[in-house]
């Protein structure tokens, strides 16, 4: 398996471009983003850099002048890590570490390396790998350049291999030999689905570190990992849960962000299969984060790559004890009103109304509305469960008070 280099504090610098379709205000949010995930990873963020710049650099991402500027920064401050808000091709990969001779990492490789520290089980590590790897393929030319020169020595003569052909070979093969062992843990996987009978499957969706985990410890009684960083939770938990008398499977999946790299979509497959076969969605949303809107559109979009938008879903907007609006004063007249100031009615107002009874406000941590949650998900699950048994409906009562 790729080995994760675990630094305490590594100083890092962030570098991100705005184009026409980002605006200040938008750019400063992907960065907290990516210095969250720097934070996560085990870096400490010394600076950032933005670029207004509508196309890429085709050979180094950022123009030639802001380069020289991050240059100089990086040799006058000693920085270990340079780290992008996109994915970069092999090729700029490889240019801007000649120029800045430190380690350069994108958006695509910090997560990877946060799922490589957070992954528990061997089924994780391995899906982990894999992702690893594919990423690494067709990088191998910039790490391995002073080994590109033809092998020699006993039983090595003949037409003979570049060392960086062997390189790539080797790491063919380790991905051919993950892609066999994670198809046989999942038909392993997929009989033990089987093997759960009709039960009633609930899944937990949503945004990385929006409160999924801690909403399953006190929904489940159990004690799954919760922490305030980005994919504190990896690899997925299913618990059976009762509510009242009625039993259901309820799962902790990993948590979405955007641009999830293909490659931890590809490889995290099974594990995004716990949603597939869910018969109802829990979207948990953190509704004192800003941009809750614009992570709602992420999770949806994920979603829909796995099929999996035409679902049931139950929007819980959690954190609400955290959520804070903005105010303007009474004297402010040049100040417009946005929806950075709505108060939480207002919001239940907007396009929330449409959610109707399938919009849920909580506080998981406090406990906050947690009775009306309680019964919302008893009420639903109920309902798909006496469609898959019309004969049980007198086992369960019409609701969760009369137990």
């Amino acid at each position: 398996m790729l080995e994760k280099n675990t630094i305490d504090h590594e100083t890092a610098v962030l570098i991100g471009v705005m184009n026409k379709d980002q605006n200040e205000e938008k750019v400063t949010e992907y960065l907290d983003e990516l210095e969250f995930l720097t934070y996560t990873a085990g870096g400490e963020v010394r600076k950032r850099f933005v670029q207004r710049i509508d196309l890429p650099n085709p050979k180094t991402f950022i123009g030639s002048g802001k380069m020289k500027e991050v240059e100089a920064y990086v040799k006058e401050n000693d920085i270990g890590s340079v780290i992008f808000d996109d994915e970069l091709t092999p090729g700029q990969q490889r240019n801007i570490e000649k120029q800045l001779k430190c380690k350069i990492v994108d958006r695509t490789s910090l997560i990877l390396d946060i799922f490589a520290q957070r992954a528990q089980t061997s089924y994780a590590r391995t899906q982990v790998e894999l992702a690893q790897y594919e990423y690494l393929l067709p990088r191998l030319t910039g790490l391995w350049t002073h080994l590109d020169k033809q092998r020699g020595g006993i039983g090595m003569r003949g037409p003979g291999e570049r060392e960086i052909e062997t390189d790539r070979r080797i790491v063919r093969d380790r991905i051919s030999l993950l892609k066999k062992k994670l198809a046989k843990v999942d038909k392993q996987m997929e009989t033990q689905r089987g093997n759960r009978g009709a039960l009633v499957r609930v899944a937990l969706v949503g945004y990385t570190n929006v409160g999924k985990s801690t909403i399953m410890n006190v929904v489940s009684k159990s004690e799954v990992f919760a922490e305030n960083k980005l994919f504190a939770t990896v690899d997925t938990t299913v618990r059976k849960v009762v509510l009242g008398n009625l039993p259901f499977l309820l799962s902790d999946t990993v948590g979405f962000i955007r641009k999830l790299p293909t490659q931890l979509v590809e490889s995290f497959k099974s594990t995004l299969d716990e949603v597939r076969e869910a018969d109802l969605l829990l979207h948990v949303v953190d509704i004192s984060h800003p941009s809750f809107e614009d992570h709602i559109e992420s999770v949806n979009q994920t979603l829909a790559e796995i099929h999996s938008s035409d679902k049931k879903v139950i929007m819980v907007f959690n954190k609400i004890d955290k959520y804070k609006h903005e105010t303007i004063d009474e004297d402010d007249l040049v100040t417009e009103r946005t929806s950075k100031h709505f108060t939480l009615e207002e919001w239940k107002k907007t396009w929330m109304k449409r959610v109707g009874d399938n919009a849920i406000f909580i506080s998981a941590i406090n406990q906050e509305n947690f009775e009306d949650f309680r019964k919302r998900v008893y009420d639903e699950v109920k309902n798909i469960h006496i469609t898959r048994f019309p004969y049980n409906d007198f086992l369960y009562p019409e609701n969760l008070d009369e137990y």
